[in-house]
């Protein structure tokens, strides 16, 4: 079940990764949108590398 949920959390971690690129090409980003999806991230992040 492990690695059900680890690959779960990879693929969230891989889509944020997408969201924030995109993001950071528009035109005019949104900081806060930006922060807010790196938080995520982030936390994802820390639960993968606590399992």
């Amino acid at each position: 079940m492990h690695s059900g949920h680890q690959a779960t959390l990879a693929a969230k971690h891989a889509t944020l990764d997408q969201r924030i690129a995109r993001e950071s090409q528009r035109p005019l980003p949104d900081a806060m949108t930006i922060a807010h999806l790196k938080k995520l991230k982030l936390k994802i992040k820390e639960e993968l590398a606590a399992q």
